[in-house]
């Protein structure tokens, strides 16, 4: 009887040590995950980052109309910044990380500023197409780099959350240089979820007019949960759910916190709304259901035939008219 008792407790033990050993590789696992998603240095030296690079581009649209107006806007932005005059600025977040950008002003009284915002393991220089469009508009124009990305510090990507606290920084910058300015937010992808949610903020001034969302996802809960299984091959129960807890044990925050629908829901800033019909990153379903969603004046622009963050070199045309007519009507009010 007492041997039976004594093999029932080291098979006990037995168990309850394997699943310590589980808990730990599960746990190590999931900080991988969060660091292998949301930590730039950490993906460059995965052989995973050079396989999703290359099949996210694969997955794009490439059409010779989209690469010929591509090559076209990038001819004539690198002209217009051999001349265009441009400061380099830096402030500090609340976390305490260097945040870097560019302003492009217009050396007039001009009171209309754009604040553009880049996407994904993206940086400001990507956007200087919209820089040089938005300043022959007449607008002075500021691009960061978001945190943990091009030249700003950061701990990790904030999938547009604790971006959004991070810009209301260069909003109170443009403040200080025109206090009568009227301000639009432009941003693309994570940039664009990044404006929505500064647009359902309450602290959020009443000099922003105007969002220009290209291609936003609804929330980063979502879309993790489904990357997680084209990226990585892995389920998206329990790993998600458990990278949320991860990163805010880490990082600060929650992936379930970075909801640009619940934003939209909240905002009554004038927003227009632009997604590519085949974009393979980010469902165009995404748009159509922030743009039902939004509780303020509204617009869709859905581009047909283009891919992600393509609709501008699709159609540029119809891309930047759009734009141009929506921000007229918004900033005469």
């Amino acid at each position: 009887m007492g041997g039976q008792k004594k093999n029932g407790r080291k098979i006990a033990a037995a168990i309850a040590g394997g699943s310590a050993v589980f808990l730990v590789l599960y746990a190590i696992a999931v900080n991988l995950l969060v660091n292998a998603a949301l930590v730039p240095s950490f993906m460059e030296r995965l052989e995973a980052f050079e396989r999703i690079t290359d099949e996210s581009y694969a997955a794009q649209v490439q059409t010779t109309d989209i690469k010929e107006n591509g090559r076209s806007a990038w001819v004539q932005t690198k002209e217009w910044l051999k001349t265009a005059e441009r400061r380099k600025l830096s402030v500090q977040s609340e976390d305490g990380y260097n945040l870097v950008a560019e302003v492009f002003p217009m050396g007039t009284d001009s009171h209309r500023w754009a604040l553009l915002l880049h996407g994904y393991t993206g940086w400001k220089e990507e956007l200087y197409p919209f820089a040089y469009w938005y300043h022959g508009e007449g607008y002075h124009v500021l691009a960061p780099d978001l945190r943990c990305q091009g030249e700003s510090e950061g701990d990790f990507i904030g999938m547009g959350w604790t971006d959004h606290f991070d810009c209301m920084l260069w909003i109170q910058y443009i403040l200080s240089q025109d206090g009568e300015a009227e301000i639009v937010l432009h941003g693309q992808s994570m940039g664009a979820a990044t404006a929505l949610m500064m647009a359902g903020d309450e602290a959020l001034p009443g000099n922003v007019k105007a969002v220009v969302s290209d291609c936003s996802y609804t929330d980063a809960y979502a879309m993790f949960s489904q990357k997680i299984g084209e990226w990585f091959g892995l389920p998206a129960f329990p790993f998600v759910d458990s990278a949320c807890l991860a990163l805010k044990l880490r990082g600060g925050y929650d992936l379930k916190d970075a909801s640009a629908l619940e934003a939209v829901r909240r905002s009554k800033t004038p927003t227009l709304f632009i997604h590519g019909g085949q974009d393979a990153m980010i469902s165009v379903d995404m748009a159509k259901e922030l743009y039902d969603a939004a509780a303020g004046q509204k617009e869709l622009l859905i581009v047909e035939d283009a891919g992600h963050a393509q609709s501008q070199d699709k159609d540029p045309g119809t891309y930047y008219g759009t734009i141009q007519a929506f921000l007229e009507k918004s900033l005469a009010k």
